[in-house]
């Protein structure tokens, strides 16, 4: 069965952009010494994924379909908005977690769940994501658009890997 994966980049604080949307903050600190032997493979994990959600912000905000690597993977962007789309991109407006969970049902691939906040907390509350991949970017923010809300039940969680590159700290969680 399709898993839906919550893969995102936070800082030290929590926040997954700037206020305006900008994440050019995402990077390491340039040292090595406490990288560890295994590293995180996002390119692997763009091989195991074909299709994408996000909110209209993050559509707008990060341009990923124009990436060679996603040209080839199904987009679904939540918003109750008009918004101009390229061919692979499917606008959900409604229960998006509903019309996403019932993906898992199909054949195919894993489901990126890639953000933002908004569009993530629907899917935390209902306790539908089934693998966290957490980056923490060594810095602090301070003000942004956060990733968890609250609000929600608790959800348990069994730390299942743990890589460093460059002082990013990447957490990969599967639920108990």
């Amino acid at each position: 069965m399709r898993k839906i994966v919550l893969n995102l980049a936070i800082s030290l604080d929590g926040y997954i952009s700037e206020i305006d949307g900008d994440f050019d903050w995402i990077r390491g600190d340039g040292t090595h010494e406490l990288d560890t032997d295994q590293q995180f493979a996002m390119p692997e994990f763009i091989k195991n994924i074909d299709t994408v959600v996000m909110g209209a912000k993050a559509y707008k905000d990060c341009g990923i379909t124009d990436i060679t690597d996603y040209q080839n993977k199904c987009f679904f962007v939540a918003t109750t908005r008009s918004l101009k789309v390229e061919d692979n991109v499917e606008v959900i407006s409604g229960d998006i977690c509903s019309k996403i969970e019932s993906l898992k049902e199909e054949e195919g691939k894993d489901i990126w769940l890639f953000g933002g906040g908004g569009l993530t907390d629907g899917f935390i509350k209902n306790n539908i994501v089934d693998e966290y991949i957490i980056g923490i970017i060594p810095v602090i923010l301070g003000k942004g658009r956060q990733l968890f809300y609250g609000d929600h039940e608790s959800i348990k969680l069994r730390l299942v890997e743990t890589t460093i590159t460059e002082g990013i700290v990447i957490l990969r969680y599967v639920k108990r």
